[in-house]
């Protein structure tokens, strides 16, 4: 029998297509095993024992702080030593297009651990972040969340977070600004998920403008479930801000298909 006959009613298993490269990868850069050991053994020690020491620091200030700008600051603080000591230098373009004295809801791509602390370096003024109920379970990190006034989402019970989305406009309208990761959750290829509308909720009750932002190369730097810090350079790319006057809840979809539009064009164009 020809071996090479195709027996009736086999199935031909489908090729495993190989994993696409990631949008920003440096091309023919490797990370072998010295930079391996540089992450383990000198970069991840050192940002644990800043968040030990900060936040050690942050809870006595935490109860003399009325509007979480002191906190603010140590986030800012940790952050900056974070990016003082993993070799990764920040471009960052675009502030010109806003005016900070607008309190604008910033939505952002969400591609590794590291894009908080590059928005609280760069963005020159204090703001809130809406984040996941889960984080409140890491110690210290969760604390500092809750007391700094950040904005607390309970995604498995939304009800539960009426009172924090309240609060979140109300400081809107009074002229905080705020961080929204509208992908709700970090990407697991540096690609950018697919918006989910219900973030740009507050956006469009409070009637504020939101400016699109890309951080470029934060998922290639530390991607999900791994403490291998790769150093790279980074980028973080402000867009234009989208209006939202007139808009009503009937328009979340074509608002957020809008931004996913902006931050992308700024993500894979430069």
């Amino acid at each position: 029998m020809n071996s090479s006959v195709k027996l009736e009613g086999s199935e031909q298993p489908a090729p495993i297509a190989a994993p696409r490269p990631s949008p920003h990868a440096i091309p023919g850069k490797k990370y072998g095993w010295l930079s391996r050991l540089r992450s383990y053994f000198f970069f991840d020690p050192l940002i644990w024992f800043y968040t030990l020491v900060m936040g050690l620091l942050a809870l006595p200030a935490g109860f003399f702080d009325h509007d979480g700008r002191l906190l603010h600051w140590f986030s800012r603080t940790w952050s900056w030593l974070i990016f003082k000591s993993i070799f990764s230098p920040l471009k960052v373009t675009g502030l010109e297009k806003i005016d900070s004295s607008k309190p604008y809801v910033y939505a952002a791509n969400h591609a590794s651990a590291m894009d908080i602390p590059v928005l609280y370096v760069h963005l020159p003024f204090p703001f809130r972040i809406v984040f996941k109920k889960e984080l409140l379970y890491y110690p210290l990190v969760g604390w500092q969340l809750k007391r700094s006034g950040q904005v607390c989402i309970d995604q498995q019970r939304p009800s539960n977070s009426i009172a924090a989305i309240r609060s979140a406009v109300k400081s809107l309208k009074a002229g905080m600004p705020l961080v929204i990761f509208p992908e709700g959750g970090r990407t697991n290829d540096g690609y950018v998920k697919p918006f989910l509308p219900g973030a740009f909720f507050l956006a469009l009750k409070a009637q504020v403008d939101i400016v699109p932002i890309a951080l470029v190369g934060t998922y290639e730097l530390l991607p999900m479930d791994t403490y291998h810090i790769k150093c790279r350079p980074l980028e973080m790319r402000v867009g234009e801000p989208i209006s939202t006057a007139g808009m009503t809840m009937r328009d979340l979809n074509t608002l957020s298909a809008k931004v996913q539009k902006a931050v992308e064009e700024l993500y894979y164009h430069p």
